[in-house]
């Protein structure tokens, strides 16, 4: 533990003698920032136990200092560097005004020695320091820099890095590829019909087989890797030390949900993660009055902000994170959506793991999976899915060396790394896997542990279709913006993972689109007997087909029937024999995307969060310690 600082000590004295904590508080306050290493302000804000303004009004009474309102009388933006704004932001601390005399007035929210000291090395001695309030100073960068930093959360990636940006769907000789592949395909049915189909059947049936094994060694794989490395994990976190843990930045964009946020809250504050060194950005649409209201009715406490994101084209949530990242305090930063509740020590888990891991892994993937999982039938076939993918497929990839396409959430940054990536494409609606295939091609790698964070399934199938379409559109982007250069994709990641890259992306989204095709063959065979497709399936290749159909969608099916056993849901795994259906939804979600990836490219399909029946029963939960303590 380390000592409390002369400053933190008369700074509780005068915080008691004015009545804004009592003697009890104060106690436990001293207790945790010794525990954290942090300062007693920021445990004191942490706990919501003082109201911000007359908190700060406080301490510029003790400190002897004048305390400025920023909203009232703003900074003065020629002093302001846009090049410092991270550092204004981690510091609490920027230039405010400059005197007649030339004497340069700094702001900061964090008052005492240390700041002097900071203040002195970054503007020279001649200075003067006043005292303001956190919250004035985020929101005084956004006032300046909001329109810029806009922008550039749009542009940034597409004018630095145009080959990585999906902003340019398709390219010129991605389209010349596809008319030469066309055009070939139209000549020989005119020229050699038949042979032509048995060549263009042969190809995707050895795809449908090889996407098959891929898979299927996937899995062996991945539940070989994750049977070494949880217990392990489990014990290094319980050797940590609260007063070694980094800030780390938690970003939660919204949209329109106001139903579910204080669920987020709830779970949020549960986290084994010291309070006082959170740094959590509720990222809001500056349009969104009803959650912007729902957030500021909960009475947050200070580790928590709302970030309003200025309206600009294309309204997507990687274009909100790309703005929230430039206010960004932490060493670390994850991604959480509305709903998500993360397990309690998943945010220690990942300061173990990258800590233990290379210095090349910049990212860190936790498991998803959903608190409702027996609602219905679409909840236990979701829950099977996402068993199979995070539980089985991903650890796989991580084992073979093979690009990981992130998760939605549970993403866990080094903000260094993401900085200089230029974050998140905003023209990608799937930003996430787009940037864990990007990251591996810089150099970096992701890393998966066994840490859940569970969220709430979809319960309607339209919905469902909605969220999916979405998700194999930016699956489509994706696979055509890391093609574009497939030398460089060779290089850059190695001959296994761009082959791992082509099966699971782009498998992913062509077995959806081919599925309804193959199927329907099938049943005007198995309806009329007719002897019509017989010359387009040679022996050979009939039995391949057959394969394909009888064992390996059997194999898919057992090993969804697989998944759950590690997490001991037994009884969700007969539902696996049910899945032809969700394979019908999966098609018809990825023709759905594939027209808006020619009509809408950029268009974010919204998923409506909170119609589980579980909802209202998990908001009365987080809402309760709330009411316990009025």
């Amino acid at each position: 533990m380390t000592a409390l600082s002369p400053t933190d000590i008369w700074t509780g004295d005068y915080l008691v003698q004015n009545g804004l904590i009592s003697l009890r508080q104060l106690d436990e306050a001293s207790e945790l920032a010794e525990q954290w290493d942090s300062s007693l302000s920021d445990v004191v804000m942490a706990r919501n136990w003082v109201r911000p303004i007359h908190y700060y009004r406080t301490l510029a009474e003790r400190f002897g200092i004048a305390f400025v309102d920023l909203r009232a009388d703003p900074p003065d933006a020629a002093l302001l560097s846009e090049n410092e704004v991270e550092l204004y932001a981690r510091e609490l601390t920027l230039p405010w005004k400059r005197r007649a005399n030339g004497r340069m007035v700094i702001a900061t929210a964090r008052p005492g020695p240390e700041a002097m000291l900071y203040a002195r090395r970054r503007w020279g001695r001649d200075i003067e320091i006043v005292l303001t309030a956190k919250f004035d100073v985020l929101w005084s960068l956004q006032s300046v820099f909001g329109v810029r930093h806009s922008n550039r959360a749009v542009l940034e990636l597409a004018e630095l890095d145009p080959e990585m940006s999906a902003r340019t769907v398709i390219t010129r000789s991605q389209v010349i590829g596809i008319w030469v592949l066309f055009s070939a395909f139209i000549a020989g049915l005119c020229l050699a019909p038949v042979a032509t189909l048995i060549a263009v059947n042969a190809v995707m049936s050895v795809f449908y087989l090889g996407n098959f094994v891929f898979k299927g060694v996937l899995v062996w794989f991945g539940a070989r890797r994750q049977q070494v490395n949880a217990q392990a994990l489990d014990a290094d976190v319980r050797l940590l030390r609260d007063e070694d843990l980094p800030v780390f930045t938690i970003l939660v964009p919204m949209f329109k949900e106001p139903e579910v946020l204080p669920i987020l809250a709830n779970a949020l504050r549960q986290l084994d993660y010291p309070q006082a060194k959170l740094d959590i950005k509720i990222v809001l649409e500056e349009g969104d009055n009803e959650t912007i209201d729902a957030a500021k009715a909960l009475g947050l406490e200070g580790i928590f902000e709302i970030v309003r994101v200025p309206a600009s084209q294309p309204q997507t949530k990687p274009k909100a994170c790309n703005y929230a990242l430039r206010y960004a305090r932490g060493d670390y930063l994850v991604i959480y959506d509305a709903e998500d509740k993360p397990e309690p020590d998943q945010l220690k888990k990942v300061v173990v793991a990258f800590r233990q891991m290379p210095d090349n892994v910049a990212c860190i993937q936790c498991r998803l999976n959903y608190y409702n999982a027996e609602e219905n039938w679409l909840t236990r076939l979701f829950t099977l899915d996402y068993s199979l993918w995070f539980d089985l497929m991903l650890p796989g990839l991580q084992s073979l060396n093979i690009p990981i396409p992130l998760g939605g959430t549970s993403n866990h940054f080094k903000i260094d790394v993401l900085r200089e990536l230029r974050a998140w494409d905003p023209f990608n609606v799937t930003e996430d896997a787009d940037l864990g295939i990007r990251m591996t091609q810089k150099g970096y790698r992701v890393g998966v542990i066994d840490a859940t964070t569970f969220e709430e399934a979809n319960v309607s199938q339209s919905n469902w279709v909605r969220q999916r379409s979405r998700w194999i559109k930016g699956y489509m982007q994706t696979f055509l913006v890391h093609t574009r250069r497939p030398l460089h994709l060779v290089r850059s990641i190695g001959p296994l993972g761009t082959l791992g890259f082509v099966f699971f992306i782009g498998g992913t989204m062509l077995s959806g689109l081919l599925n309804p095709i193959f199927w329907a063959i099938f049943a005007a065979w198995a309806i009329t007997q007719t002897s019509g497709f017989d010359s387009l399936f040679p022996p050979a290749l009939l039995y391949l087909n057959l394969f394909n159909l009888v064992l390996g969608n059997g194999m898919f099916i057992y090993l969804m029937m697989l998944a759950p056993f590690r997490r001991r849901w037994l009884r969700l795994a007969p539902f696996a024999l049910t899945v032809i259906w969700y394979w019908v939804l999966m098609s018809t979600a990825a023709w759905k995307g594939f027209v808006q990836l020619i009509t809408k490219p950029f268009y974010w399909e919204k998923t409506h969060h909170g119609l589980s029946k579980h909802t209202a029963n998990e908001v009365a939960q987080a809402m309760q310690p709330q009411a316990d303590a009025a």
